[in-house]
């Protein structure tokens, strides 16, 4: 038996900002951030979870996380994981936390990096990592880890059950894919950031593409004229007759109209999606955008400012994306993505996660491969952002094009204990880099 007896939490943020590393139309400086947490126990066993942020903020979020983390001190993995969907109601269920979501903003960020975390110590406990954990569930299994209150309408516990069944049969060879390395394509997204200078960007486009990618996304929204520059780049790398596809991305910065008319200024460059067209929480505009785009070739992506599975329901059931991007994080955990994964295969909407922040590659390789071999069994690309992987003990892995599929134990985001303490906030003096003198250009910065 394992008892959770307590847990840690850190404030860590990396300054990505100062060299533009996930500069978009909406965000132009982000430092890549993680609110993590540590469950201890006690056995020798930890449990490792995070939600990604930008910086300022992400110390709230640790805030969050050891409120909500009291309801599961003194309580034991085993009864935890016996009844996950019931445990993850019970997460959610506190009146006064719930008050200040509800399941949705700090707090649902919150309990995604707690829920992870359970995810991470349970694997970690069984010696397996968390796809395979649920590659080995029953239907029946893999459904009661699911939560169907807000989401029956959509669909119901025997509908999941009985399309989970009907992909028993070939699953077994999906899992060999897996251990193949022949689950989850890639796609990059390194050399898209709006703030990398047009050489920067054709030069790791052409890095990218030499490593056999055929997936590549540039962000989009500030300026018409600079778009269509750096696109018509991207198309002179990468061609249009290659089987190299494009994808954009505005981050949020456009009202209806301006997306659509924006859009259609862009066809010429033939991109597979425009993600993020508008407000997160606008199905209504999705759809609107989508069905003026349509006759363009040009589909509608969002997901990673989702804020749960009912916001993916009705974007997804009322026809308004054409790609589903989950979140690690952002919603509540492993549990609530299972949701959006049987919600979006119902309803033929692929699965394409949002992966672009530090840690993000690392939890979505495990989703995409769920994905696929329990779920869709369709191949499906997912997003691979070249940037602070060095920092985790298990980083993910990109090879021929793929994903190298996880096999240690745990949800791979394990942050080493020395880049925790440089980069954690505001830190030691003397041992943290936010104390130097370097980083006053970002914290001056904040004052203005």
């Amino acid at each position: 038996m394992v008892t959770i007896t307590g847990a840690t939490t850190r404030d860590c943020r990396f300054p990505t900002s100062l060299d533009k590393t996930g500069s978009d139309a909406m965000n132009a400086a982000g430092d890549y951030s993680a609110a993590y947490v540590i469950l201890e126990t006690d056995t020798q066993h930890k449990g490792h979870g995070m939600t990604f942020t930008i910086g300022r903020g992400n110390e709230i979020v640790c805030q969050a996380i050891a409120v909500l983390s009291d309801r599961i001190k003194g309580k034991k993995l085993e009864d935890l994981v016996a009844d996950w969907g019931k445990t993850w109601r019970y997460l959610v269920s506190d009146s006064h936390l719930r008050w200040i979501g509800p399941e949705k903003g700090v707090i649902h960020l919150a309990l995604g990096s707690l829920v992870n975390a359970i995810w991470d110590l349970w694997a970690k406990v069984l010696g397996k990592p968390v796809w395979r954990i649920v590659a080995e569930m029953s239907p029946e299994e893999f459904v009661r880890c699911i939560d169907f209150r807000y989401i029956t309408d959509a669909i119901t516990p025997e509908e999941a059950i009985q399309m989970l069944k009907e992909q028993e049969p070939t699953k077994a060879q999906r899992i060999k894919d897996a251990e193949q390395n022949r689950a989850v394509p890639a796609y990059t997204t390194s050399a898209g950031w709006l703030g990398y200078g047009e050489d920067k960007m054709k030069g790791l486009l052409q890095e990218t593409l030499g490593k056999g990618y055929k997936h590549f996304k540039l962000k989009v929204g500030t300026s018409l004229e600079q778009d269509k520059k750096r696109l018509s780049i991207a198309r002179d790398v990468i061609g249009y007759d290659k089987g190299n596809i494009l994808m954009v991305d505005a981050n949020q910065v456009w009202s209806v109209p301006e997306a659509i008319d924006y859009m259609k200024q862009l066809a010429e460059f033939k991109p597979w999606f425009i993600e993020e067209p508008t407000s997160p929480d606008d199905v209504f505009g999705h759809k609107a955008i989508r069905d003026a785009l349509k006759p363009y070739g040009i589909g509608v992506a969002t997901g990673e400012m989702c804020q749960n599975r009912v916001i993916f329901k009705q974007l997804i059931v009322q026809g308004a994306i054409d790609v589903c991007q989950i979140d690690a994080c952002r919603i509540g955990g492993v549990n609530e993505v299972l949701a959006v994964l049987l919600i979006a295969k119902k309803y033929g909407v692929p699965i394409v996660p949002h992966s672009g922040g530090v840690g993000l590659p690392e939890y979505t390789q495990h989703l995409s491969t769920i994905d696929y071999v329990c779920v869709s069994g369709k191949l499906s690309v997912l997003e691979y952002v070249d940037h602070l992987h060095e920092h985790f003990f298990h980083p993910s892995v990109i090879k021929d094009g793929y994903y190298t599929t996880p096999t240690e134990p745990g949800y791979s985001v394990e942050m080493k204990p020395a880049s925790m303490d440089q980069y954690e906030f505001p830190g030691k003096e003397g041992v943290s880099w936010w104390r130097s003198a370097e980083a006053k250009s970002i914290l001056e910065g904040e004052r203005i």
